[in-house]
């Protein structure tokens, strides 16, 4: 037994460590943990309000449960923090989320405790079904494996195809339902309702009393725990003739909803379910942000709050300040107010980032024309294509990497049908700290691959208000913009809106020597290294593509004719991109110019500050300026 002589949290070095404490120093542990998460996130910004919601159940999870054997599959990741503390990596914990530091997600290739790599929503449940299937498969029949979701994540469509399969499988696999009506903004739908109407039912919460309080009184998992969970079943099928419960229905044994913040009997309820074989699911009630008080407060903005003083809470960042450019997503968030008051068939959609992509200033004003669907993008598409064949006219905000799990219903509910549905794809290109599983780096190649489908991606604030209007303009069918996260160059972005020609680029520098094509924001740093060339004495013309399809191959004629050296500027993957659509073009027309491709390589991009994964891959302005001097020179 570990005496309680100073820090607990730091006598533990891994699980092993922390199943040594009684039961009763587990609170205490909890405290420190949740100090530790609040003094390291204040300086090291990272994702706060999820993990000190689930600090009690982490440490409830690792105490009753031997891992690494045993398996604990985390949803998402973004409440992973004391997971990741209690699990050897306390001492490094200041590079979370840092260049060359420990990842802000669960990362198998960091530690053995890292069971399922993760990062998007919802994959938890089918991820635990196969780990405990192959269990089955392997004769490890001690092994257990639990996946841990929050409700937010159960909105997904995939924890449902999850639930529904586990249950066939008949599978010993424990589901932790996190229920603490937050994902990133409130809640919202029908599951939302559910959940608040089980965790507000007396009948469910006289049961649950019944049954934790009767298993806690006995020794083991014996005749009497067995003869009480079968009254307990019994009652619960009776009570279904006046509440149904969605999960019994499905297969699962339901538990719950029991206090998230109970660690001594959460570790109770945990130690009596690991002897109940079968699928069940656990239903815990937190409170997201639980012990900062600003954090319980303001849950959507203490999800990732930047730098804050961790006496007061007040926050410390602020990326676009007073005088300086605004945030892309504010641009779209105003400029969708006022594209709406002219136009009444538009409506905004988005799958549970209302705040994230400032799509609740519009939420504000026009509540009945905008939609938060959840998180669920696939269904937020295909609704989008059932309001456009209708004849509204849908903007559907999704980021970028989260487009990707939508892929099939913008081919087969959109394209195909060559709806006017308008695609703002926010957080494009390498978006930093979340790494691998959240850069939008894929969505201008596997966009362009799709018949009907327009690919556009604006330099600047003023040309996205622009290429918005264009999309409403008149039916262009499925109309993709991508733009990044945060702050690009123009102050003054409120004039007025203009349609440009589908596929028309724009020279904003002529030139002799040879000629420069980026595509979005590339196009920012790429004018200032033209003029640093201009010093160096090489002339480059440059072009702003704004399209990578339809491409201007008016202009790209004019260029090829004209230059010997042509370069191709993106910050999306070279595979397939605006440089492979360019290089495409050179070849089907036969000219022999030399092609300089610069953007992406055909790998995945760890985490770090946008700076400087921008410098390791050449796409910062003077690794532009580097190679495209180095190319002239050679020339």
């Amino acid at each position: 037994m570990v005496e309680n002589t100073g820090s607990l949290l730091d006598q533990i070095k891994d699980p092993s460590e922390l199943r040594k404490l009684n039961v009763g120093q587990l609170p205490e542990v909890c405290n420190e943990l949740r100090d530790f998460i609040i003094e390291e996130v204040s300086t090291n910004p990272g994702h706060f309000g999820a993990s000190l919601g689930v600090v009690e159940l982490t440490v409830a999870l690792h105490y009753v449960f031997k891992t690494p054997y045993d398996l604990l599959v985390w949803d998402v990741g973004h409440q992973a923090y004391g997971h990741k503390i209690l699990t050897g990596r306390k001492d490094i914990f200041h590079t979370n989320r840092k260049y060359k530091g420990i990842s802000g997600f669960p990362k198998p290739s960091e530690s053995i405790y890292d069971t399922f790599g993760v990062g998007h929503s919802s994959t938890s449940i089918s991820a635990a079904l196969g780990m405990a299937v192959a269990a089955r498969l392997k004769e490890e029949n001690d092994r257990k494996i639990v996946a841990i979701i929050g409700d937010g994540a159960m909105t997904g469509g995939m924890a449902f195809e999850g639930l529904n399969n586990a249950a066939v499988n008949k599978s010993d696999l424990l589901v932790i339902l996190n229920d603490n009506n937050m994902a990133i903004d409130p809640n919202v739908g029908g599951m939302s309702n559910y959940l608040l109407n089980i965790s507000k039912s007396q009948t469910y919460n006289r049961l649950k009393k019944d049954i934790w309080e009767g298993l806690g009184k006995l020794n083991g998992f014996g005749p009497k725990a067995r003869r009480l969970v079968q009254k307990t079943e019994n009652a619960i099928k009776s009570m279904l003739l006046k509440q149904s419960n969605l999960f019994e229905g499905l297969g699962f044994r339901y538990f719950g909803p029991v206090d998230g913040h109970d660690v001594v009997y959460l570790a109770e309820v945990l130690k009596s379910l690991s002897n109940i074989p079968g699928p069940k699911l656990l239903h815990v009630i937190t409170k997201k942000g639980k012990g900062f008080k600003q954090a319980e407060l303001r849950q959507t903005e203490y999800h990732a709050p930047g730098k804050f003083d961790k006496v007061t809470g007040e926050l410390l960042d602020c990326e676009c300040a007073v005088n300086k450019p605004p945030k892309f997503q504010n641009v779209f968030g105003h400029t969708m107010i006022e594209l709406a008051e002219m136009n009444s068939r538009i409506v905004g959609i988005t799958p549970a980032m209302p705040s994230g992509c400032s799509l609740n200033l519009m939420m504000e004003k026009m509540p009945n024309r905008t939609f938060d669907v959840g998180i669920a993008e696939q269904h937020a598409v295909t609704f989008s294509a059932g309001l456009a064949i209708q004849g509204m006219l849908p903007y559907c905000n999704i980021y970028s990497t989260f487009m990707q799990r939508a892929y099939d219903q913008v081919i087969h509910d959109v394209a195909i049908q060559n709806l006017q549905v308008i695609f703002c794809l926010d957080r494009g290109g390498l978006v930093g700290a979340d790494g691998a599983t959240h850069h939008g780096v894929f969505d201008l190649a596997y966009m362009r691959s799709i018949p009907n489908m327009i690919v556009s991606a604006p330099m600047d604030e003023l040309e996205l208000r622009h290429m918005m209007f264009t999309a409403q303009n008149e039916n262009h069918g499925p109309f993709s913009i991508r733009y990044p996260r945060g702050c690009g160059c123009v102050i003054d972005w409120r004039q007025p809106m203009v349609a440009i020609p589908v596929g028309e680029s724009r020279q904003l520098s002529e030139g002799s020597d040879l000629a420069i094509l980026t595509i979005g924001t590339m196009g920012i740093p790429t004018r200032r290294v033209v003029k640093m060339l201009q010093k160096d004495g090489i002339s480059a013309a440059h072009f702003d593509m704004r399209f990578v399809k339809p491409l201007d191959e008016k202009a790209l004629h004019t260029i090829f004719r004209s230059y010997k050296q042509v370069v191709t500027i993106e910050d999306g993957v070279l595979q397939g991109g605006f440089g492979s659509a360019v290089l495409e073009f050179m070849a089907d027309h036969q000219y022999n110019s030399e092609l300089k491709r610069i953007g992406i390589p055909d790998k995945f991009i760890d985490h770090g500050t946008t700076e400087e994964l921008y410098r390791d891959y050449g796409l910062d302005q003077q690794g532009i300026y580097q190679t495209i001097k180095a190319l002239a020179n050679k020339g």
